[in-house]
């Protein structure tokens, strides 16, 4: 790497002291000025050769493999938000059941489960502790649409 900046700084002082030579050797007018403006053109790509002499090729930048890595991520992040969504759903339906039950004067316990239906988890199961109450499990079959078959009622004590 240095060597390659020694070389191009090289190349810039020699173009810089032929330049100077010609200047000084031409005579004033119209060739002078060409003179200097070839000479110009001379030492701006002398300026530049190194950025002419990259291989762009070789700076092309491969996003490949950060866009798997997004798209893993994102695919985790919505997998977390789906889990986190069906346990919010989970609890406030329990709590919605459990409020009824207290309304109708039962003590009970309540897990509710939940599975996805097209992208958004509905509740499926109930479980219960408690005494069982016929209106209780008719209103959760009728008001949430858990049928008396996925209502799990553990009778006992709370």
């Amino acid at each position: 790497m240095i060597g390659a900046v020694r070389g191009w700084l090289t190349s810039i002082a020699a173009v810089t002291l032929m330049l100077t030579v010609v200047q000084t050797l031409v005579p004033e007018g119209t060739v002078r000025r060409i003179t200097g403006f070839t000479g110009g053109l001379l030492l701006l790509a002398a300026l530049l050769q190194p950025v002419l002499r990259t291989d762009l090729e070789r700076l092309r930048l491969d996003f490949s493999d950060y866009r798997a890595a997004i798209e893993e991520r994102a695919e985790e992040l919505d997998a977390g938000g789906k889990e986190e969504l069906a346990a919010i759903i989970a609890g406030r339906t329990a709590a919605y059941i459990s409020d009824k039950a207290d309304a109708l004067g039962l003590a009970v316990t309540v897990r509710v489960q939940t599975e996805p239906e097209e992208g958004i988890p509905i509740p499926v199961s109930a479980e219960l502790t408690g005494p069982y109450s016929r209106e209780l499990a008719d209103w959760i079959a009728g008001e949430l649409g858990i049928p008396a078959e996925r209502q799990v009622w553990h009778e006992g004590k709370n």
